[in-house]
């Protein structure tokens, strides 16, 4: 048995895993994926297969033979050796910090440092609240009703 996607438009709309036999018979375009490969390495040191496993969404680029997500943001490059996004400024390393993490700002073309709270969720009168992800003012042990006026923790519907 192996994997197959099923291309239309140059984009993958379905992934199964059949005999070849079986996807003969099939309407449509299908390709052969490998569950295995990832930026053009087979995990098993077999031989890669179309640089990346195939899921719904992807793009399928027939001038390449590869499968590779969709462009996350303009300015980003497709490396056609791994058939990865890069963007034009590598990403910032974390800091080994649970609560630092970073996002692409594509307006400003740079990494931006997002704060994530420790306890992501707390009750306060019954009532499940997150941090706003601040960076101005650290997350209380407590919450406060002057915290929720501010919009410091935002209530969960």
């Amino acid at each position: 048995m192996s994997h197959f996607a099923k291309i239309e438009n140059n984009l993958v709309t379905n992934v199964i895993v059949a005999e070849q036999d079986f996807v003969d018979t099939q309407e449509g375009t299908w390709v052969q994926t490998s569950y295995n490969t990832h930026g053009g390495n087979h995990a098993l040191g077999g031989t890669p297969l179309r640089k990346n496993y195939a899921a719904i969404g992807m793009v399928y680029d027939t001038e390449i033979d590869a499968f590779y997500d969709q462009q996350p943001f303009p300015s980003w490059l497709l490396n056609r050796e791994t058939c990865f996004w890069e963007p034009p400024i590598p990403r910032r390393p974390d800091d080994g910090s649970l609560m630092n993490s970073y996002a692409w700002d594509e307006p400003n073309r740079c990494w931006v440092k997002l704060f994530r709270s420790p306890q992501p969720e707390k009750n306060y009168n019954n009532k499940m609240y997150v941090w706003n992800g601040s960076e101005d003012v650290a997350p209380r042990p407590k919450i406060t009703d002057q915290d929720i006026y501010n919009n410091l923790w935002v209530e969960v519907s």
